[in-house]
């Protein structure tokens, strides 16, 4: 990979395999093109991007985020109020499970997953509490040519009901019940009826590259088959996407800024901080039907 000359900001990568933090840039001000352009190409080339030391408001993370697209919501928490774009994610010093603590790519159970995720850290534990990312790119590109072969030819069926729903943190609970949007409401969306069936193998539309687009927290079979007779190859893929060359690590500080490409990425929230308070505030860029 040749090196980008970056004019306006400065990027440092954390890993060869994605993710990189970049300054130089107030998040919380408009943004020149040529600024975002550069932002964006490193967002392209590194996969997740993170900012340190931001001081945003909601609005302005929501405009950030919306740079890179239409912005979305997500289907089982009440947003922010006043902020219907922004939910907050939550762990209390008393709660045990955390939010979306499996290896994951967000909501692969919907017909348009989102392009992508913007999450803010308002308060975080003195230790604990990274975020573990994980590069689809190099996940597939390691596979032999004939695991390729059969996986590109598979779709897989991804459902929010696999294992009782566990991506979801029980801090959510509460939200989902409490969700005060009449339209969703209107919706009835239940976890177990949110599938969608997806190729297991998705070609990224702006950079070409293919990707694995099976994970462990959606992911339950491929179409034409059972459960059962999925499950071993699931399971391979399953470990094989989070091997350890694939993957960076981020620790959070407050004022700290990620967003990730969900179209090439999976994550994984580490629980390791039980008895602290930890607060972040996510917004979602809406994405296309994987291809």
């Amino acid at each position: 990979m040749t090196a980008t000359p970056y004019r306006y900001i400065q990027v440092q990568p954390l890993t060869k395999a994605l993710g990189a933090e970049i300054s130089g840039v107030d998040l919380s001000q408009a943004l020149e093109p040529d600024v975002f352009a550069e932002i964006e190409a490193a967002f392209h080339r590194h996969l997740v991007i993170f900012f340190r030391d931001q001081k945003l408001s909601p609005a302005q993370e929501v405009a950030f985020a919306a740079r890179f697209g239409p912005v979305g919501r997500y289907p089982f928490a009440a947003p922010l109020e006043g902020h219907p774009e922004v939910i907050a994610v939550i762990k209390e010093a008393s709660q045990r499970t955390n939010f979306g603590g499996v290896w994951h790519s967000d909501t692969a159970y919907l017909e348009r997953p989102p392009l992508g995720s913007a999450l803010y850290a308002l308060e975080v534990p003195a230790l604990g509490g990274d975020t573990m990312f994980a590069n689809m790119y190099l996940a597939y590109e390691a596979l032999s040519e004939g695991m390729r072969t059969l996986l590109d030819g598979l779709r897989a069926i991804n459902t929010a009901g696999k294992d009782g729903g566990a991506v979801r943190g029980d801090h959510l609970a509460d939200n989902a019940n409490r969700v005060a949007d009449n339209a969703m409401r209107g919706q009835n969306l239940d976890k177990m009826n949110l599938e969608a069936e997806h190729p297991a193998v998705r070609t990224h539309p702006a950079t070409g590259r293919k990707a694995l687009y099976v994970n462990r927290a959606h992911s339950l079979r491929f179409a034409g088959m059972t459960e059962a007779e999925s499950k071993p190859i699931l399971d391979f893929l399953f470990a094989h996407a989070v091997r350890e060359e694939f993957t960076c690590r981020f620790h959070w500080t407050e004022g700290a800024l990620a967003f990730w490409d969900n179209r090439c990425t999976q994550h994984y929230p580490l629980n390791d901080y039980h008895g602290h308070r930890r607060v972040m505030h996510r917004v979602t860029v809406e994405g296309a039907r994987p291809r």
